[in-house]
């Protein structure tokens, strides 16, 4: 209620255009611009594939995440909004992007009943049923990362869609154990090495469908690292829910 309060009395202007946007983070009009990524996507990787079949990379090498959720494709002016959260500290944009999330998830669920060939009562179940893991994890930084930025912009993201979806969330759970390079000033070939064991878990996850909750997804190296100390730990199985998927570079 407090929060509708300061909306109401403090109108925003859109992070994109300027223009005022009542108590959202960017207007209606910009939101519409923002380059959804393609229904037809790799399930596991959420690279566009004809028929959301499983991508032939994914076959020949899976990650250790069982599937991927994301919102957007990795270019304007998305890459604009997940940069000003991630380096300009605009902290009202995470519950912008939780709430995007929200909606996109009710629209998966929505667009999964509805596709042909969903018949057998074992595919309709899973159809209908909401997505909802056991636990929500975000991204750690490691803590120099921290105390330079001042928050991880994972977490906040993960906390406001877990408080809208009433999901268990542990900021904590996951500990960044190395300093290492930003993936960003890597090569993509060297970006699995670099995250090699940087990654612990001190959580309870036995037997549990676990989330992680990324800003990006380009290589899936960091994703798919986190996704096999959970495994490690017994978690039976590991998605990721991710703002943007950046598209694959020709030969990479």
């Amino acid at each position: 209620m407090l929060r509708r309060v300061i909306d109401a009395l403090l109108p925003q202007s859109c992070r994109l255009c300027g223009l005022p946007s009542g108590a959202h983070a960017v207007c209606a009009g910009c939101r519409a611009d923002l380059p959804r990524l393609p229904r037809a996507h790799c399930p596991v990787c959420a690279l566009p594939q004809p028929h959301s079949q499983v991508c032939g990379r994914c076959l020949r090498h899976p990650p250790a995440f069982d599937r991927t959720r994301a919102l957007w494709t990795y270019d304007a002016p998305a890459d604009r909004l997940i940069h000003d959260l991630k380096f300009h500290a605009c902290l009202p944009l995470a519950r912008f992007f939780a709430a995007q999330l929200v909606a996109h998830l009710a629209e998966e669920r929505a667009a999964e009943r509805t596709d042909e060939g969903v018949t057998a009562p074992a595919a309709q179940a899973a159809a209908h049923a909401p997505y909802r893991p056991d636990l929500l994890l975000a991204m750690p930084l490691h803590p120099n990362r921290l105390r330079e930025r001042g928050f991880n912009q994972s977490v906040e993201i993960a906390r406001a869609l877990a408080r809208m979806q009433g999901w268990r969330f542990d900021p904590c759970a996951l500990v960044r154990l190395h300093d290492t390079p930003p993936q960003r000033e890597l090569a993509w070939a060297k970006r699995r090495r670099n995250v090699r064991g940087a990654f612990a878990c001190t959580a309870d996850v036995a037997g549990l469908h676990v989330a992680v909750v990324d800003d990006v997804l380009t290589t899936g190296a960091s994703l798919h690292e986190l996704a096999k100390v959970l495994k490690a730990a017994g978690a039976a199985s590991v998605s990721t829910v991710v703002l943007a998927r950046t598209p694959r570079l020709r030969g990479r």
